[in-house]
This record gives C-alpha cells, structure tokens and sequence, in this order.
C-alpha cells in the first residue's frame, strides 16, 4: 500500500490531479484505491462521479455534528475520535467497484478541524492495508500537515503556478512536515496547467524539490467539471490524462 498526498495553492488543479491519477491506477489494474477529500471546498467526489449525499454517505464532519452536538453524545471518556471511527466505514464510506471514497468535509464547528482531522487520522490507520493505493487530495494549506492526518508518506505531489508564494508553499509544506515528524519517502513539485514549462529548471532551483512536468491545459477537463461529469470518463487522450500519466511514470508508477 501506497500514500499519495497531493498538495496546493487554490485553483491549480490539484483536485483534478488526483482524480486523473485515480484513473490511471483503475486503467492499470492497480486497484482497489481509497480516495480522500481532506478538502473543505468538497470537490473531488464531483470530479470522480460519487455524490456521497445521493448514495446515503454522509462526510465525517456530519457524522460529528450527529453525534457529538445534534445527538448530545458526550466527549467524555473514550476519545470522540474513536467513538465515530467505525460510523466512517458504514455510514461515510461510498464503496465502488475500483475505489472507496471518504470525505472530511466542513468544519463541524467553526474555526476548528481538530476532531475531524483525528477521526480520519485513526480511521486511515486500522484499514488503509486493504488498499494498494490511497490517494489524498488536501486543503489548499498546511492545517493536514500539521495536524499529522498521516504520519507516513510514499509521495507527495505540490502543484504549483508562477509565482513567489507557490514556491514558498513547497519550501512551507516540506519543514513543516519535517517539524511534525511526518515521514515523507519523495517530495515532488508539478506546474499546474497555468505554469510556464520554461520555469522548470528555476522551479527547481527555488524549491530545492525534483521537478517531474507540468498539467497540460485540456478544454474538455473544464468541460467536465463544468457540467459534473466524472474526469473518471474522460478520453485517454485527453492532454491532461497524458501528461498526469507521464508524471506518475517519472516517480515510478
């Protein structure tokens, strides 16, 4: 079993980079794949085809406010974290045929992510040997890496544009994982489909981190997530298809 993190500024396509790696692990028969929205902004179900709300799931933040603030259940004792983790696997978990989906959803009460956070932490650590892969695709800033949802990485992808603060960003998310003591095996930055290819070289320059490509732009992913369709469906020669494909090959898938 494998974890891959992707991580990101906003409006890079960091979502629709995990979506097209889930489809390339589906095509190549590496399955089954558990995918994580640790994303408040919710949107990776859209773009793999699973409305958890029409499948009768709900995100482990509901799953928190039913228990703990519209059901009165106490925080006292055993932890509440462990209280809902198996309510994640029969309540929150959408199940397909290639890949299993779970969401953290919003804030379950404002400004904090703490017991949402630990509940996917514990849940992710009793059944995640089921999977060959687990690909988790993060909020646009650091609160996963600190708050340690996982303690141990095979790759984490950062996909970045042109700018200072993106580089930033890759030199943030590093020491702050080292600082929390998160094992990462490679750390690897990807220009998302705005970034110029003729920075790769000052990307890695700035970032100290192998630069693996860049997202091609591709009219029919805005397409698809336009209208909701599942980037799952997209065509194989899709240019952002080939060009995720051609990352993963670059860090070994």
């Amino acid at each position: 079993m494998k974890k891959l993190v992707v991580i990101g500024r906003g409006g890079t396509g960091k979502t629709s980079f995990v979506a097209l790696s889930a489809k390339y692990f589906i095509e190549k028969g590496e399955t089954p794949l558990l995918l994580i929205d640790a994303d408040p902004d919710q949107n990776l179900g859209e773009m793999i085809g699973v409305d958890l709300h029409a499948e009768g799931k709900k995100t482990i933040s509901e799953l928190l406010i039913e228990t703990f603030i519209e059901g009165k259940g106490t925080t006292v004792g055993i932890p509440p974290s462990e209280r809902i983790e198996s309510k994640i696997w029969m309540e929150g978990m959408y199940e397909g045929e290639d890949f299993d989906f779970i969401a953290l959803g919003t804030k379950w009460v404002e400004g904090c992510y703490c017991l949402p956070n630990a509940a996917l932490k514990g849940a992710m650590e009793k059944l995640t040997k089921n999977y060959k892969f687990i690909l988790l695709d993060s909020p646009a800033g650091l609160e996963h890496l600190n708050r340690r949802i996982t303690s141990q990485i095979d790759d984490v992808f950062d996909i970045i544009d042109p700018s200072k603060k993106s580089f930033n960003h890759v030199y943030r998310a590093y020491k702050i994982a080292k600082e929390v003591k998160i094992e990462i095996k490679n750390f690897y930055v990807v220009g998302g489909y705005r970034f110029p290819e003729e920075l790769a070289k000052k990307a890695e320059e700035a970032t100290k981190m192998p630069y693996l490509g860049k997202i091609a732009y591709d009219e029919k992913v805005e397409e698809y997530v336009l209208s909701g369709n599942s980037l799952l469906e997209i065509s194989e020669d899709s240019p952002a298809y080939l060009s995720i494909k051609k990352i993963l090959k670059k860090a070994g898938y």
